[in-house]
């Protein structure tokens, strides 16, 4: 009996579902930097030397530029207190943030961090990086989306996933080298994503970074990468963390795993 084009397609599929699951790859610390535990992390991202750092919680939520070294704020533009702070990101000579829930979104002059314009949108406001070209924003949910920055609206969107399990909680975003690196809200991982069809390349498994007796509190979460392209340099951070730390990806091969398992915890030794 002759199997079907179909059928005989389907065969071949079914083992490379777990094939296709991505590596899970360790860290070294570099070097660490000093953070203020007043900040509630939401957006981050490294620029001419300086990180640039928004905040959320109502009433505390406000756009910084630090200086890494000594973690001395130098510049300063505090939302108001109805505005729960969210991902920024840097387009040109302007700073782009926006809000969790009241759909207000702020544009700053980069040197000043002077107010220029607001924009609306739909939805939550969660991360926030760029291309060249696109904003790229998450929402919490397991969709990126692609956003033209003159109007902020939807140009196109992925479904982030490992094998056939969809990755949501996606949080604070940073792109590096081409890819989308994702934290995920209450994980010490995070994902490196295709932009072209959101399957996780790899993730980093950041367990033990930071000791558990050194967070302020249980939503003192991993939340916030930056990237130094002149300096092929990585930092992670979280909410009130008390340092930032400089990293490099240690890799450790591809790891199979039950396609059905959920992705999001931390499975594997620490490696420093």
């Amino acid at each position: 009996m002759k199997f079907s084009t179909i059928a005989l397609a389907a065969t071949l599929l079914i083992p490379s579902m777990a094939s296709a699951l991505a590596p899970v790859d360790g860290y070294k610390v570099v070097a660490t930097y000093p953070h203020s535990t007043d900040s509630y992390t939401e957006g981050f991202y490294y620029q001419n030397g300086l990180f640039y750092e928004g905040t959320g919680l109502k009433g505390n939520s406000a756009v910084l530029v630090i200086q890494p070294e000594t973690g001395k704020i130098l510049q300063r533009h505090t939302l108001p207190p109805q505005y729960f702070g969210e991902g920024i990101i840097n387009v040109g000579s302007t700073i782009y943030e926006w809000t969790w829930q009241t759909h207000i979104g702020f544009v700053y002059d980069q040197f000043t961090l002077r107010p220029i314009r607001q924009f609306t949108y739909s939805g939550e406001g969660w991360g926030m990086t760029r291309t060249a070209k696109e904003i790229i924003t998450s929402d919490g949910s397991d969709t990126l989306r692609f956003r033209d920055p003159r109007t902020f609206a939807e140009v196109r969107h992925i479904v982030v996933h490992d094998g056939i399990t969809k990755i949501d909680q996606l949080n604070e975003l940073e792109y590096i080298k081409g890819e989308i690196y994702a934290n995920v809200w209450h994980s010490d991982r995070i994902a490196r994503i295709s932009p072209v069809d959101g399957h996780v390349i790899a993730w980093i498994d950041l367990t033990g970074i930071l000791p558990d007796d050194q967070r302020i509190n249980n939503e003192s979460v991993l939340n916030g990468i930056a990237y130094d392209a002149q300096h092929d340099r990585i930092f992670v951070t979280g909410k009130q963390w008390p340092k930032v730390f400089e990293i490099k990806i240690v890799p450790r091969g591809a790891i199979l795993r039950p396609a059905h398992r959920k992705l999001n915890g931390p499975e594997h030794t620490v490696m420093h």
